[in-house]
């Protein structure tokens, strides 16, 4: 009988290293990206603070890929946490490739690893607070969101249409629907006995945040920030707190949901704090 519990993180930037620390210490930890380099400097430094590490390259926007890595965590033990976080802003991509890989890859990740999670389980993605700013959707068009299969996902009107045309407009719908996925997807690993959840990010100060607020954007973003209730930027070590309390027992009756950490930032939007 398998004993090991593995924690699985996939996205080893800023906040997939900050959660691997939080959550990789009392098991056998599974880290995964698309990017060797980013791969292997995230596992030396993990490895380096003592942390059991075993990587795996991943594309999220792959099926097989996404496959792999679960029958691979599946043979290290008992899969009972996993942090997605892997993505793309819209100053690092086209439309395609953000719907591709924070769209379809949350979805195919949701799917795969909701059938290979241990009972007791638990699942976070990281979304965005974009995700919260998208206009109500028309009812037809939100559940194809939430219950299309995941490869016909990018030839839904919605996303061939408005989210094809911009990289803000592509990334936006898509965290929409990583909140949308999420609660689908609650029904399905609640079957195994596992939960899962998605945290809502506000501008946090890894290389990704930074690159956003040095572009054509970040006069808008610092303004947000400024008329949060936190004034600050947010931290990877900020993400990893949420997440280490949706992947840990204390949430326990907390599933199906997303957790806002802006600092404020979408409660100052939606009261006229902030216009």
């Amino acid at each position: 009988m398998r004993t090991n519990d593995v924690a699985v993180v996939i996205g080893a930037g800023g906040m997939g290293r900050a959660i691997a620390q939080r959550i990789g210490g009392d098991a056998r930890l599974l880290l995964a990206d698309h990017s060797p380099e980013v791969l292997e400097a995230a596992a030396d430094q993990l490895r380096g603070e003592g942390y059991d590490v075993t990587t795996r390259p991943v594309d999220v926007a792959s099926r097989t890929s996404v496959t792999e890595l679960a029958e691979a965590a599946d043979g290290l033990g008992e899969v009972s946490r996993v942090a997605h976080t892997a993505g793309l802003s819209p100053i690092q991509a086209s439309p395609e490739r953000i719907l591709a890989v924070d769209l379809l890859g949350v979805a195919l990740v949701l799917e795969v690893f909701g059938r290979i999670v241990a009972p007791g389980g638990a699942g976070v993605v990281v979304s965005s607070m974009a995700g919260h700013r998208v206009p109500p959707l028309p009812e037809e068009a939100a559940t194809a969101l939430a219950t299309a299969p995941a490869e016909e996902l990018l030839s839904l009107p919605l996303i061939t249409g408005p989210a094809s045309a911009d990289p803000g407009a592509a990334y936006s719908i898509a965290k929409h629907a990583n909140h949308l996925r999420v609660q689908a997807a609650n029904t399905d690993w609640g079957r195994r006995g596992a939960r899962v959840n998605s945290i809502s990010p506000g501008v946090i100060a890894t290389p990704m945040g930074r690159g956003e607020l040095d572009s054509e954007h970040g006069a808008s973003m610092r303004a947000m920030v400024e008329a949060s209730n936190a004034g600050r930027l947010g931290t990877p070590a900020d993400i990893a707190a949420a997440a280490e309390y949706l992947l840990g027992p204390a949430s326990g009756f907390v599933s199906g949901t997303d957790l806002l950490v802006d600092g404020g930032v979408t409660a100052a939007v939606a009261t006229g704090r902030l216009g």
